[in-house]
Protein backbone atom coordinates (compact mmCIF):
# COMPACT_ATOMS: atom_id res chain seq x y z
CA UNK A 1 0.00 0.00 0.00
CA UNK A 2 1.19 3.56 -0.76
CA UNK A 3 -0.23 6.41 0.58
CA UNK A 4 -0.37 10.01 -1.09
CA UNK A 5 -1.05 13.45 0.83
CA UNK A 6 -1.40 16.32 -1.65
CA UNK A 7 -1.08 20.09 0.26
CA UNK A 8 -0.57 23.38 -0.84
CA UNK A 9 -3.67 24.18 -2.69
CA UNK A 10 -5.80 27.26 -2.09
CA UNK A 11 -7.51 30.34 -3.87
CA UNK A 12 -5.34 32.81 -6.32
CA UNK A 13 -5.41 35.61 -8.26
CA UNK A 14 -4.51 35.18 -11.95
CA UNK A 15 -1.26 35.28 -12.79
CA UNK A 16 -0.22 34.28 -9.33
CA UNK A 17 1.83 31.24 -7.99
CA UNK A 18 1.16 27.79 -5.88
CA UNK A 19 3.10 25.02 -5.32
CA UNK A 20 1.55 21.80 -4.66
CA UNK A 21 3.30 19.03 -2.22
CA UNK A 22 2.53 15.40 -2.24
CA UNK A 23 4.38 13.25 0.31
CA UNK A 24 3.79 9.60 0.06
CA UNK A 25 4.33 6.95 2.72
CA UNK A 26 6.85 4.48 0.75
CA UNK A 27 10.07 6.01 -0.54
CA UNK A 28 9.59 6.79 -4.12
CA UNK A 29 12.91 5.84 -5.69
CA UNK A 30 11.72 2.82 -6.62
CA UNK A 31 8.32 4.58 -7.98
CA UNK A 32 8.58 4.30 -12.34
CA UNK A 33 6.02 6.62 -12.29
CA UNK A 34 4.86 10.18 -10.20
CA UNK A 35 2.42 12.57 -11.69
CA UNK A 36 -0.13 15.14 -11.19
CA UNK A 37 -3.69 14.92 -12.71
CA UNK A 38 -6.56 17.61 -12.60
CA UNK A 39 -10.08 17.45 -12.58
CA UNK A 40 -12.54 20.37 -13.12
CA UNK A 41 -16.09 20.46 -12.82
CA UNK A 42 -18.00 18.90 -15.13
CA UNK A 43 -14.77 17.31 -16.75
CA UNK A 44 -13.07 14.01 -17.16
CA UNK A 45 -9.60 13.87 -15.17
CA UNK A 46 -6.63 14.71 -16.83
CA UNK A 47 -3.25 14.68 -17.15
CA UNK A 48 -0.90 17.73 -16.32
CA UNK A 49 2.75 16.41 -15.74
CA UNK A 50 4.50 13.38 -15.02
CA UNK A 51 8.09 12.55 -13.79
CA UNK A 52 9.77 9.25 -13.97
CA UNK A 53 12.25 7.85 -11.74
CA UNK A 54 14.90 8.37 -13.99
CA UNK A 55 13.68 12.21 -13.80
CA UNK A 56 12.50 12.65 -17.49
CA UNK A 57 9.23 15.08 -17.40
CA UNK A 58 6.71 15.73 -19.15
CA UNK A 59 3.28 18.13 -19.55
CA UNK A 60 0.17 18.72 -21.29
CA UNK A 61 0.40 21.74 -23.57
CA UNK A 62 -1.73 23.99 -21.81
CA UNK A 63 0.80 23.97 -18.59
CA UNK A 64 3.97 23.71 -20.74
CA UNK A 65 5.98 26.94 -19.43
CA UNK A 66 4.43 27.57 -16.30
CA UNK A 67 4.03 24.59 -14.15
CA UNK A 68 7.28 22.67 -13.17
CA UNK A 69 6.96 19.06 -11.52
CA UNK A 70 9.64 17.80 -9.47
CA UNK A 71 11.00 14.89 -6.86
CA UNK A 72 12.52 14.82 -4.10
CA UNK A 73 13.39 11.67 -3.18
CA UNK A 74 14.98 11.87 0.09
CA UNK A 75 11.60 13.86 1.25
CA UNK A 76 9.23 10.93 -0.45
CA UNK A 77 7.60 13.59 -2.10
CA UNK A 78 6.71 15.30 -5.32
CA UNK A 79 6.24 19.03 -5.88
CA UNK A 80 4.26 20.75 -8.73
CA UNK A 81 5.27 24.43 -9.19
CA UNK A 82 2.94 26.55 -10.68
CA UNK A 83 3.20 29.89 -12.19
CA UNK A 84 1.05 32.27 -14.36
CA UNK A 85 -2.11 31.00 -12.89
CA UNK A 86 -5.15 30.98 -15.47
CA UNK A 87 -8.79 30.60 -14.68
CA UNK A 88 -9.35 27.78 -16.59
CA UNK A 89 -6.55 26.05 -13.91
CA UNK A 90 -9.19 25.59 -11.88
CA UNK A 91 -9.69 22.08 -10.50
CA UNK A 92 -8.60 19.39 -8.04
CA UNK A 93 -5.23 18.45 -8.60
CA UNK A 94 -4.95 14.75 -7.39
CA UNK A 95 -1.33 13.14 -6.95
CA UNK A 96 -0.44 9.84 -8.77
CA UNK A 97 2.14 6.91 -8.43
CA UNK A 98 2.85 4.01 -10.38
CA UNK A 99 4.22 1.88 -7.92
CA UNK A 100 4.94 -2.11 -8.60
CA UNK A 101 2.25 -1.92 -11.37
CA UNK A 102 -0.21 -0.97 -9.13
CA UNK A 103 -1.97 2.97 -9.65
CA UNK A 104 -2.14 5.13 -6.25
CA UNK A 105 -3.96 8.47 -5.88
CA UNK A 106 -3.99 10.96 -3.57
CA UNK A 107 -7.31 12.27 -1.83
CA UNK A 108 -6.73 15.50 -4.13
CA UNK A 109 -6.59 19.35 -3.36
CA UNK A 110 -8.03 22.33 -4.50
CA UNK A 111 -6.98 25.13 -7.26
CA UNK A 112 -9.04 27.70 -7.90
CA UNK A 113 -7.85 30.58 -9.53
CA UNK A 114 -10.13 33.98 -9.79
CA UNK A 115 -10.07 36.35 -12.92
Amino acid sequence: QVQLVESGGGLVQAGGSLTLSCAVSRSIESTAVMGWYRQAPGNQRELVAVITNGGRVNYVDPVKGRFTISRENAKNTVYLQMNSLKPEDTAVYYCYALYRGYDYWGQGTQVTVSS
